[in-house]
């Protein structure tokens, strides 16, 4: 029953100039976007974590760094540095790479993006399916989580940072939402979403969390995790201690 911390990079230069970076190069976190990702490190700091898994764009390198950084000293310290996987990498926009997103915004392209967004291959060389960003982000996670279970037990927690689409995708995919639906999904900058993996489905335990206590990310004193199978509690249960 691996659990999954999903965490957007913190807001960038671009973010704040809205313009779409996609895979642009030498994109960085904004004065604010550093204050998100210390703060959010803070807030996790005694969350243990067996792996920080990380985009290759540098905004996502940066939030992981925070991360991994505000453990520096501590029992919750990781041995090794953040694992770059390019395939939690942001989508590949192709055309829209560098774009304002006010432009965007009236080309024809952008309801479809909205309202059906399974059917949308961004144009140009390199533009890719948002269908297939789904497929590559759940493929590493998916990988992710075997490696991580075999190397650290089955109630393992690991970090991902990564991209509002990439993680929209991801929260689809777990809820067994079509993809078309994504769009309902809201992931601000340096949020936290937390899903559950377990034997027989996965399970979204936060979504978009910008504050307030991670106490439920805790192991719990006694020692004792859930069901491995990951079951729902009938009725709801009663939450975190």
């Amino acid at each position: 029953m691996t659990t999954v911390l999903f965490v957007r990079h913190g807001r960038t230069t671009a973010n704040s100039s809205g313009v779409l970076a996609g895979w642009t190069p030498g994109v960085f976190l904004d004065d604010r976007g550093e204050e998100q990702a210390a703060a959010l490190a803070a807030r996790i700091a005694e969350v243990p974590l067996a792996a920080v898994v990380t985009s290759p764009l540098e905004r996502c390198r940066q939030t992981s760094e925070a991360v991994l950084t505000a453990r520096l000293g501590t029992k919750f310290a990781l041995d090794a540095g953040a694992q770059v996987d390019e395939r939690v990498g942001e989508c590949r926009y192709g055309d829209w790479t560098g774009q304002e997103l006010k432009k965007l915004a009236e080309d024809p392209l952008w309801k479809t993006v909205q309202t059906h967004p399974s059917a949308v291959t961004f144009p140009g060389p390199g533009g890719e399916a948002l269908r297939t960003t789904q497929a590559r982000a759940v493929d590493a996670v998916r990988d992710w989580n075997e490696r991580i279970a075999a190397e650290h037990g089955p109630d393992a927690m690991y970090l991902v940072c990564s991209h509002g689409d990439v993680i929209k995708a991801l929260v689809a995919d777990a809820l067994g939402m079509h993809l078309d639906l994504f769009q309902r999904i809201q992931v601000d900058p340096c949020s936290l979403t937390v899903i559950t993996y377990g034997a027989h489905r996965p399970s979204v335990g936060r979504l978009n969390d910008t504050g307030g206590s991670v106490a439920g990310l805790l192991p719990p004193p006694d020692g004792r995790h859930g069901p491995a199978s990951g079951d729902a509690v009938v009725g709801g249960g009663a939450g975190a201690p």
